[in-house]
């Protein structure tokens, strides 16, 4: 038969849910959640299949500016895709009057780095603005450029450590990847929804990167 716990007994059962609770609690706060803050990607499968789809040509970066994409544009009230983008990804972040952030920590997933300070990050275009001229976005309008490169709906947009970004500049992952090898297998996945999303091609060296990184997921 089942017995109610004696007040020592539930006393005990109490502290040790307390006790859990805490641990809990403290493995939260040390754990990188902002990481997850990107729209998660579709899956390794979906995106093998995505790839399969996409046109391989040859890329052109004729007449590119980034000027043609424009951004950051206001997304609510005084806050810009920029900022809007930071307090997504960050923790704790407090702004100020005009939408800027003042403090807050945010955890950059392609290098594992985490700062607190907004100004040690950029907002990186997971898929370059050069990148989406060369396979595509030069037919565009200037109203589906801007769309492209303010797009918080896809995994597209996210905040990582800024030299980091720099030294990625505007290449695929047939020459760049996050150092942080656990991050790889979601870099690829939005790398490849991105691009089928707005019906952007892949170069071929391109796709064999993209092929092999996906194998691997």
């Amino acid at each position: 038969m089942f017995r109610r716990p004696g007040f020592y007994a539930r006393r005990r059962l109490g502290t040790l849910a307390a006790l859990l609770g805490l641990t809990a609690s403290i493995a939260l706060l040390q754990s990188p959640t902002a990481s997850a803050a990107l729209p998660t990607p579709v899956s390794a499968a979906t995106a093998r299949t995505y790839l399969a789809s996409l046109t391989v040509a040859t890329e052109n970066r004729t007449g590119y500016s980034r000027d043609l994409f424009p951004h950051w544009i206001t997304i609510s009230g005084s806050c810009n895709t920029r900022e809007t983008v930071l307090k997504r990804d960050g923790s704790n972040v407090t702004t100020d009057s005009s939408c800027a952030a003042t403090s807050g920590s945010w955890y950059s997933p392609y290098d594992g780095a985490t700062w607190t300070a907004a100004s040690d990050l950029d907002i990186d275009h997971l898929v370059p603005l050069a990148e989406a001229w060369d396979s595509g976005a030069s037919k565009w309008t200037t109203v589906q450029r801007q769309a492209f490169a303010n797009d918080l709906t896809r995994p597209q947009l996210i905040a990582v450590t800024d030299n980091v970004n720099q030294a990625k500049g505007d290449q695929d992952p047939a020459t760049w990847m996050p150092s942080r090898t656990a991050y790889r297998c979601t870099y690829v996945r939005a790398w490849v929804q991105v691009k089928y999303y707005y019906n952007l091609s892949v170069d071929s060296a391109e796709k064999s990167a993209l092929q092999n990184y996906l194998a691997s997921c």
